[in-house]
């Protein structure tokens, strides 16, 4: 495989680290099953894709707008869902991402399947500025380079902004919700607030990957935007570990090198067959570390002691 190849594997190991980031504040540090992340994702995309094509905004404006569109969608799933138990209130998320995903596809300021086009010229220009800088070092020929270097730029911002609201009392009251939350309502929190702000602000980072798959696909449909993205960035917490943001990175690293990299394998089998023989070897990948190291590569197996 080519490096154009290796790059592109990047790219989309720094958009489902992003995506999963948000993962990781509800699931690994608050106890939120969130399974509608997806949802949040589409909302951030498909507000941007709109603003710019259909109302002629700047791409820049329209990426702020399409994060806060997110935001208000988890205050919404949240306020009407987050007193259920949480085997129910992740039922309630899933049904959220598809009500998204189906409106979409059958609405028509959304085109439809047909999707939105268009959107990205100001990402291109932005693109094109920087190749010529990459070229000083010989990398010049890589076009999706620029787009993996502002990927990842942006996913270690993120994480070392939430690692350092992880170390605030704001993060430690998440981490009493997760473990005992009727202690941490004893204590004169409001858990409710809590997990509301964990939902929004997970829903703002769905956004910021929703901007980047954008950027990526430059093409924007329904389908990209199924419950698969959601069910990966958990299979990016087990590789990586519940509870820990250093593990998001490296379990989106490993998951996509070894999704990708089963393309090289060469048997006698057809296309269909190969592509779920490669699925086939990621899952027995993950059951092995399931095994072996439940808390996943990086995450803290005091972490997992008690769980909602």
């Amino acid at each position: 495989m080519s490096i154009d190849f290796w790059i592109n594997v990047g790219v989309l190991a720094g958009i489902y680290g992003i995506f999963t980031l948000g993962l990781q504040l509800n699931a690994g540090f608050t106890g939120l099953l969130n399974f509608g992340q997806a949802g949040f994702m589409a909302i951030g995309a498909y507000t941007v894709g709109i603003l710019v094509v259909d109302r002629g905004w700047s791409l820049w404006l329209a990426l702020p707008a399409g994060i806060v569109l997110a935001v208000l969608a988890g205050l919404f799933v949240g306020i009407a869902s987050l007193r259920l138990r949480s085997d129910h209130f992740a039922i309630a998320t899933i049904a959220f991402a598809e009500i998204v995903r189906y409106t979409l596809q059958n609405a028509a300021f959304s085109g439809g399947n047909q999707g939105v086009l268009g959107f990205d010229a100001e990402w291109r220009a932005v693109s094109d500025w920087m190749l010529p800088w990459l070229a000083v070092i010989g990398l010049g020929s890589y076009t999706q380079l620029p787009l993996f270097i502002v990927v990842w730029l942006v996913f270690i911002a993120l994480l070392l902004m939430l690692r350092a609201l992880q170390a605030t009392p704001w993060g430690r009251v998440l981490r009493g919700i997760r473990e005992d939350e009727d202690a941490t309502a004893a204590l004169g929190k409001d858990v409710f607030a809590y997990k509301l702000q964990s939902l929004a602000l997970a829903a703002a980072l769905a956004a910021v990957a929703g901007f980047f798959v954008a950027l990526n696909v430059t093409y924007l449909y329904p389908t990209v935007f199924d419950p698969t993205f959601t069910f990966f960035g958990y299979a990016l917490l087990v590789l990586g570990g519940f509870a820990s943001y250093g593990g998001v990175a490296l379990g989106s690293v490993l998951f996509w090198i070894l999704l990708e990299g089963t393309r090289l394998i060469e048997t006698s089998l057809s296309a269909g067959q190969q592509a779920s023989l490669r699925f086939v070897i990621v899952g027995l990948f993950l059951l092995l570390i399931s095994r072996l190291r439940p808390q996943g590569l990086l995450g803290n197996v005091n972490e997992m002691k008690v769980r909602p």
